[in-house]
């Protein structure tokens, strides 16, 4: 067999050459959309590439983005990459100086920055030492910087075709944890192919030609979650939304361009399912097959909503920024087909099976756990695009195992049919009395009350027990619940020993860059809180 490459460029090539005609879809930020051919995006990118070969970046030199989703976003995910130099999408939701942080980090030479995000560049460039930044998107010339389009049109085409080592870092994301400095992922030519196939087999997220895929899910957040790669090697028509990411505007979308599959975060869902709910019967969403959710744990309330209200399919998955990040999907087994309701949405809310090269197993103080669905323990995974490491950071050994597995921080069971539940995150699991309290499955459910918009559980600290839980509550417009009501609607799911001691009725939860829910904030507000 021939050792063939697998490089970012492979699936650029096939692209240019089997879907020409296909079509890419932005909404701009004055709402205006702008549509052109993969042809178009093809020549753009080559053009991008010897550009980048002209400002100097050279293989291995890191290209940052700091923008939304947009087709030009697009032609750096693969210009970049097609000249040997490295994608770094930066998180435009964290604060300066943590972006200058990970700006020097990465030692990126060249950013490209949204016009309408130069006034938080602004605040990131004096503590940097970027070579070169262009605007993107703007209509005419910034003083001080480079024009984007000017610099594409005064460049050649980029047509070195020498294979790229598929070992060789493709791209970079940083992770974005409550404690400590971020830490930088570096993802392989290889492991990115490897894991746009994986997205694309239909044990993963299935995309074909036939799909118009509309990425809610940032392209600076963990690659967005492979769509863009996967999108342009199977030729499916690209709905970039922009930063209009309110409900309302993708719901046109949805709409307007007949999208066929999207992914986002779960907050994004409940907004798209009050906007529906508000208007039974108003959109025309046939041709919506899935809708993928991941980022944190999907109330089963929320599943059945969609699906018995709106005839729409919500799929759950979960990753992380070290699993580049599709690790497993809940698809329903074919042998559950004709299972009753509410089996099939109870399996369905958990995060699912692993997809083909993703092993799991899970860990606690006893060793490795039963596939019982029961007993709790770390999560351990790996796999060809699993990373064994952190850029330049020697300090974080522990998170990897002796025999090479990544230690994820999630506290899961895993039953017999290898289904993953996360129960918690290792740090905001509560330990009351010696016993293990899942947060994520008391939010689950305080969310399937009809009074519930949002919620998150916490530990207060407890005389008694050590810890217990705390619910913060945010009540839907116009509804009411006493902390008795959701404590009795709660009792029949659960051990009397994970019912939350107290309640605490809030107007919003606070999130993380990344739309999660932030308990660090949470737990700050409360941390005087004690019960016996």
């Amino acid at each position: 067999m021939m050792d063939f490459p697998l490089t970012l460029p492979a699936i650029f090539r096939h692209a240019e050459r089997v879907f020409p005609r296909r079509e890419i879809v932005t909404r701009r930020s004055d709402k205006s959309l702008h549509r052109y051919t993969f042809a178009d995006w093809a020549a753009r990118t080559r053009r991008l590439a010897g550009a980048l070969r002209q400002l100097g970046v050279a293989p291995g030199d890191r290209v940052a983005t700091l923008g939304w989703n947009h087709h030009q976003h697009l032609e750096a995910y693969f210009g970049v990459s097609m000249t040997g130099a490295v994608l770094h999408t930066l998180n435009l939701r964290l604060h300066p100086d943590e972006l200058a942080f990970i700006v020097n980090d990465a030692d990126d030479r060249v950013v490209l920055v949204d016009e309408t995000l130069l006034p938080l560049w602004e605040k990131i460039a004096p503590h940097t030492r970027v070579r070169h930044v262009v605007i993107v998107g703007a209509t005419a010339g910034v003083p001080g910087f480079m024009n984007y389009e000017t610099l594409l049109s005064g460049a050649e085409p980029f047509r070195d075709e020498r294979d790229l080592d598929e070992r060789a870092a493709a791209a970079m994301c940083y992770t974005t944890g409550t404690t400590g400095k971020p830490k930088g992922v570096l993802y392989s030519h290889r492991s990115l192919v490897l894991h746009t196939f994986a997205v694309c087999m239909p044990s993963g997220m299935g995309l074909s030609e036939a799909d118009a895929v509309l990425p809610v899910v940032p392209m600076f957040h963990a690659n967005a979650w492979g769509l863009p790669y996967a999108a342009v090697m199977m030729g499916a028509k690209l709905v970039m939304p922009g930063p209009h990411l309110d409900a309302a505007s993708l719901v046109d979308l949805f709409v307007r361009e007949r999208v066929t599959f999207t992914a986002g975060v779960p907050t994004i869902w409940m907004g798209i399912l009050q906007l529906l709910d508000a208007n039974p019967g108003a959109y025309d969403l046939s041709a919506l097959r899935a809708m993928f959710v991941g980022g944190a744990a999907v109330p089963q309330a929320l599943i059945e909503s969609f699906e018995k209200r709106h005839g729409l399919k919500i799929v759950h998955a979960w990753g992380m920024t070290e699993t580049t990040p599709l690790g497993t999907v809940s698809h329903l087994p074919f042998d559950l087909a004709g299972a009753p309701d509410e089996a099939k949405f109870q399996l369905r809310a958990k995060q699912g099976r692993p997809v083909a090269f993703v092993e799991i197993r899970a860990r606690n103080e006893n060793g490795l756990v039963p596939a019982d669905g029961q007993t709790m323990g770390e999560l351990e995974v790996r796999g060809p695009w699993i990373a064994s490491g952190y850029y330049n950071r020697d300090d974080f050994g522990d998170r990897f195992t002796d025999d090479g597995w990544f230690r994820t921080g999630d506290i899961v069971t895993i039953d017999e049919r290898s289904f993953v539940t996360i129960q918690d995150r290792a740090k905001d699991l509560i330990k009351s009395g010696g016993e293990w309290i899942s947060s994520i499955a008391l939010e689950s459910a305080l969310m399937g009350h009809p009074a519930v918009a949002e919620a998150a559980v916490i530990p207060i600290a407890s005389a008694k027990w050590s810890e217990r839980p705390l619910a913060a509550v945010v009540l839907k417009p116009g509804a009411s619940a006493s902390a008795d009501d959701l404590r009795a609607f709660l009792a029949p799911h659960f051990p009397k020993f994970w019912l939350p001691d107290a309640f605490e009725f809030v107007d919003a939860i606070p999130r993380t860059s990344a739309g999660k829910f932030q308990k660090m904030a949470l737990r700050e507000r409360f941390k005087n809180y004690q019960v016996n």
